[in-house]
């Protein structure tokens, strides 16, 4: 996963085709989970115009009240306690959550919370690729990927995370 943010044109095509189909909806601000969704998450605000809120893990140094969320269990069986700033978020806030791969979507959904709980508007999510359930893509309301998990190629080299 990691080789496509040290391609210029590979990066820029990523950002371009995430951030596509929420050009029109508004967006105010653009969240990423700690890590790879803060590069996606900054890249996709920059080209919407949308300020960027860092969702972290706990153990970060965050400054100020935070509001803090637990997942679910991870597709490792990790389960993870994300962070949000207080201030981040405003009730006029129109939040699209930005990653790179949605396993079983255990942090969109925790994100989502955070994101709801300061009564800001969750949008949805924009990830590279897709590999959530029905039922987990139900929870996350609208999901905008490049690529599900299941149009990947079975043979040759795989993206890995």
């Amino acid at each position: 996963m990691w080789r496509v943010f040290d391609d210029g044109t590979a990066f820029a095509a990523v950002v371009g085709a995430l951030a596509e189909p929420w050009v029109e909806s508004r967006v105010t601000k653009v969240c990423g989970v700690e890590a790879r969704g803060f590069i996606l998450g900054s890249a996709v605000a920059f080209r919407l115009g949308a300020g960027f809120v860092a969702i972290r893990k706990a153990g970060a140094l965050f400054p100020g009240p935070k509001d803090r969320q637990e997942t679910a269990p991870d597709y490792r069986g990790i389960v993870q306690q994300l962070e949000i700033q207080q201030r981040a978020l405003q009730p006029n806030d129109r939040v699209l959550l930005v990653d790179d791969w949605a396993e079983k979507g255990s942090q969109a959904i925790a994100a989502k919370r955070l994101i709801e709980h300061r009564q800001a508007t969750f949008l949805g999510l924009a990830v590279m690729i897709d590999q959530l359930s029905d039922a987990q893509r139900n929870l996350l309301g609208q999901v905008r990927s490049i690529v599900r998990a299941d149009e990947l190629p079975n043979d040759g080299p795989r993206l890995t995370q």
